[in-house]
């Protein structure tokens, strides 16, 4: 990180690529504010839909051909580029090929919303002790969904800290996704655990993890003048309303939505739409050029 940081940029324009332009006023603001002072912003991105395409099997997901490489190319220009995902730290980190790369030394993935988080500087996961309802969640889990034919086609995904079960291979995934709504959040609670909705997903998990507390947190600790957010489902909204709360206290953030039918609170929150993870990885790489 050089001392170019503490600098305003007055070089704007310097490549042939075009940057979008956001439809809000305050993203319009935002986006203004980090290309002036790249060194003070914070790129913060969600990992499954805006870094990696959606497959129908979570552990067979990678990051973008290109996510890399503009990361690489962005993150020595700004204050910090931070990867929050719900996913374990070091899954994250290997499904994005995100360890020893030139340019990602000071790389950060808050994993778990927040509760875990990997260091590329130290390329190690601090994490406090697991919430015992899981275990106990996920020692129920088969029985529940074994007795519901409708159910058929789920599957659970084993999250270390949280357990998720998916419904997009089911025979009607959106009916089995709603029907099973109810039970789990009965079974949640039964143990001192939320659910959290997303893309044909359920996820159980400890309460007081989202985020929009973990983006909260560390934008705290790296004094961001301004930031931008990109995600794609529904367990991003904190991290919006986050960033909306922020905006509110004077603090410039650019809210992308990494486009998906699926899911269309995110759209309209948002100041700027791409067209999903290839959308996330061109802007990442304007921005690039541009700072």
């Amino acid at each position: 990180m050089g001392s170019h940081k503490d600098a305003e940029n007055t070089h704007p324009a310097n490549s042939g690529a075009t940057l979008p332009t956001p439809v809000t006023p305050a993203g319009r603001d935002a986006l203004d504010a980090i290309l002036r002072r790249p060194g003070r912003t914070v790129i913060a991105l969600d990992f499954d839909g805006t870094l990696a395409p959606i497959v129908p099997d979570p552990e067979q997901a990678r990051a973008h051909p290109d996510a890399v490489a503009a990361l690489a190319a962005l993150a020595p220009k700004v204050a910090s580029v931070a990867v929050v995902t719900g996913r374990p730290a070091a899954v994250a980190v290997r499904h994005g090929g995100f360890a020893g790369v030139p340019g990602l030394e000071h790389l950060v993935v808050l994993g778990h919303y927040g509760a875990e988080r990997w260091d590329a500087v130290t390329g190690t996961v601090s994490a406090p002790a697991p919430h015992p309802g899981v275990a106990a969640v996920r020692a129920e889990l088969p029985g529940l969904l074994d007795g519901a034919g409708a159910w058929q086609g789920t599957w659970i995904e084993e999250k270390g800290r949280a357990v998720a079960v998916h419904t997009r291979r089911a025979t009607d995934p959106q009916a089995a996704f709603e029907a099973l709504r109810a039970p789990l959040a009965d079974l949640a609670g039964r143990h001192g655990l939320i659910v959290e909705p997303g893309r044909m997903v359920l996820e159980l998990r400890p309460p007081g993890m989202d985020k929009g507390v973990a983006l909260h947190d560390y934008l705290k600790e790296t004094a961001a003048e301004s930031v931008l957010y990109a995600g794609d489902d529904l367990g991003d909204l904190p991290a919006f309303a986050t960033v909306e709360k922020l905006r509110t206290e004077g603090t410039p953030g650019l809210l992308v939505c990494s486009g998906s039918a699926e899911v269309s609170e995110l759209s309209e929150r948002a100041d700027l739409v791409v067209d999903g993870p290839a959308g996330v990885v061109h802007l990442l790489s304007t921005i690039a050029e541009h700072v």
